[in-house]
């Protein structure tokens, strides 16, 4: 029957097109980047439009609108838009590329062939002394490299012989390898080369290369300097670099409007040398870390406070004594050296004092009352400051957004209620405050513009932590309770109860005694877009929450943790070499930074560092994603998060299999079953 036939046709046709809509949908869903779609000719069958009907230089055009993470995501997915990526590379004038570290073999053809390169910024962490013909090129004016362990001072001067019109340049960590060194003369070259510098950072330390008067070959320095950032520096070479009279330091160094310094220990000279030399300076921050106390006449006193701000330009001041290797502290300044300081900082914005431990609430108080500008305010071990403080905070214009009074023991919640009436409070800092407890967090959460709550430390409880989901929870980006040992489950079943699209990227839950995988299990489920987790020494966490965690779908249709770009499960109890298998891809595809305890398996922990070279996997419990001294350029230490998986690393890699990992868990496994028969 005719009739019959045609309906029989027409009902193959519909079937044969629905067959092809869900293997085209199923293709979108498996390979979301791929650049082929399946369509339906006029005889019904299927033919592969690609984007090679596409002009390449459209498609060329439309990628140099994207970062170079983004360029190496889109060339693992076909062969068009790899060759296409190939040759945006060739011209492409920025190349910033922090979150991994590629090999020498990998750089060479990502960088060789750009001759119009103007901004490099790099993690050199895998390469040495053979990269720097790469590295150093004549149309630079930015450069950006750090942990440049495996580099000589040959980087510093190679730059400064071929940079010549480099405006920018930040180095961190070089030569902390055993057998690197840096010598002056290095130094010179590229002070002598590089006669455009505007921003200088060499952040390591100089002291163990240069000798107490070769400070002054920063007198070689472009004119042009406006901020001067160096690692570590003696105080005496310092002084001698700003007072020696018939050399061209000062004048060198007269337009420097930012300078960031690590001393020895910060004295009243070097203080003095720096208020009277550089008369343009908007930013000063000084820090140090004795290994004794310093003897009277080798200290700050409340005479050398007198000398800041002598021209009346500083906008931020940061002054801070770290107790990093001894317990050592400003002991000669008291409140009238706040006083002193109070009157020449009427318009400054920001100041953060740490390690004065004889100023009291008189004379932090001076400082609140006179900075009418002020909008960030810190003060780091204050022993002697306690809620009168901010007694009277109301009576004043203050607009304070950033607010930081770490391990001041004395405090209560009666500050913070105070506090809070300052309805702009971006970011507060309360860690090591012991006395700080619920009512402080009831306070808290009327803070509608709160983004980032530190909390270590503190007595908080469960019910303290449930009032920030009222208020403050939607706009919170981080969040830590460190070591505030009264937390247990109920808080994270509370704050992560329900459908909600959350702001928080950063949650630290370390050191809780009673935390179990049920709070992990929790967060798992709300599908939060954590991208930086730290469960360390959390004892009650086992396998069960790196599952869960490996699991977490964030949003529709994405693959299986694609958030988390740092998991800190150092000294969890419960963690096993079953943990590992989840470890693999293609589990947490974005993760960079990972910290376990090496004793679980320490050949299942070599094999999933070999096997993924740029996951940085910590086994000796040290803070994860913290550079030390090469965080000047954190705004770039941002993890790529648009694509499905990590196609930056397939592309480098390359489809490799999981051969080493599950050699392994082999032998882990024989050497398991072979006790077992023992016993």
């Amino acid at each position: 029957d005719p009739v019959l036939g045609s309906d029989r046709t027409q009902k193959l046709q519909r079937e044969r097109e629905r067959e092809i809509s869900t293997v085209s949908a199923k293709k979108r869903r498996e390979t979301p980047l791929m650049a082929t779609t399946a369509v339906l000719d006029v005889d019904g069958f299927d033919e592969e439009r690609s984007l090679d009907m596409l002009p390449a230089a459209l498609l060329e055009t439309i990628m140099t609108k994207l970062d170079v993470a983004s360029l190496c995501s889109l060339a693992s997915t076909c062969k068009t838009l790899k060759s296409c990526v190939s040759r945006v590379l060739t011209f492409t004038p920025n190349f910033h590329l922090f979150n991994v570290s590629l090999s020498m073999e990998t750089v060479r053809p990502l960088l060789f062939p750009n001759q119009q390169l103007s901004s490099l910024k790099l993690d050199c962490g895998r390469l040495g002394n053979s990269a720097i013909d790469v590295l150093a090129r004549p149309s630079l004016r930015e450069i950006s490299l750090h942990n440049c362990r495996d580099f000589s001072g040959d980087l510093i001067s190679e730059i400064g012989r071929k940079c010549k019109d480099l405006r920018l340049l930040c180095l961190g960590s070089v030569a902390e390898k055993v057998g690197r060194t840096v010598t002056r003369g290095a130094l010179e070259d590229l002070l002598n080369g590089c006669s455009h510098l505007e921003v200088l950072a060499l952040m390591f330390d100089l002291s163990l290369y240069l000798r107490p008067d070769d400070g002054r070959i920063f007198g070689l320095a472009s004119d042009k300097l406006t901020h001067l950032e160096l690692g570590h520096i003696s105080s005496r070479m310092m002084t001698q670099l700003l007072t020696s009279t018939g050399q061209d330091s000062v004048r060198a160094l007269r337009n420097v409007q930012q300078l960031r310094l690590s001393v020895d220990c910060i004295t009243d000279a070097v203080v003095k040398a720096i208020s009277n030399s550089l008369t343009s300076l908007i930013d000063l921050d000084l820090r140090d870390a004795p290994l004794e106390d310093p003897r009277q006449l080798s200290d700050l006193t409340d005479f050398g406070l007198q000398e800041i701000n002598r021209n009346g330009k500083l906008k931020r001041l940061s002054l801070i004594r770290s107790q990093e290797f001894h317990s050592a502290y400003f002991r000669r300044v008291s409140d009238q050296g706040m006083l002193f300081l109070a009157g020449k900082c009427l318009g400054m914005e920001s100041i953060c004092l740490g390690g004065f431990c004889r100023v009291t609430d008189a004379g932090f108080k001076t400082i609140l009352h006179s900075c009418a500008s002020l909008s960030k305010f810190s003060v780091y071990h204050g022993p002697k400051l306690t809620d009168l403080v901010f007694h009277d905070v109301l009576a004043t214009a203050l607009s304070l957004s950033h607010v930081s009074l770490r391990r001041c023991h004395l405090l209560t919640d009666h500050a913070v209620q105070k506090l809070v009436w300052n309805l702009k409070l971006e970011n507060l800092d309360l860690r090591g405050c012991r006395n700080i407890r619920d009512e402080a967090l009831q306070a808290i959460s009327h803070l509608r513009k709160l983004k980032v709550l530190l909390l270590d430390g503190t007595d908080v409880s469960d019910t303290g932590l449930s009032y920030l989901r009222e208020g403050v929870w939607d706009s919170l980006v981080s969040l830590s309770v460190r070591g505030c040992r009264n937390l247990t489950d109920k808080f994270m079943t509370t704050l992560f109860d329900g459908p909600s699209k959350l702001a928080l990227r950063e949650l630290d839950v370390s050191n809780l005694p009673n935390l179990t995988d049920a709070a992990v299990f929790a967060l798992a489920k709300s599908g939060a877009p954590i991208t930086k987790l730290q469960l360390r020494e959390c004892r009650l966490i086992g396998d069960p929450s790196v599952m869960a965690l490996a699991s977490t779908r964030v949003y529709e249709d994405e693959c299986p943790g694609s958030s988390l770009g740092l998991l800190d499960l150092y000294d969890c109890g419960g963690i096993t070499q079953l943990s590992f298998k989840w470890l693999k891809k293609p589990f947490f595809p974005r993760l960079k930074w990972l910290g376990i305890t090496g004793s679980v398996n320490r050949d299942i922990v070599d094999a999933l560092a070999r096997r993924r070279p740029h996951l940085k996997v910590s086994c000796r419990g040290e803070e994860l994603g913290i550079d030390g001294e090469d965080d000047w350029d954190s705004a770039d230490i941002q993890q790529h998060m648009e694509a499905e998986e990590d196609e930056l690393e397939q592309w480098i890699l390359g489809d490799e299999g999981d051969v080493e990992m599950e050699d392994a868990e082999e032998e882990s496994d024989d050497e398991g079953s072979e006790e077992e028969e023992e016993d």
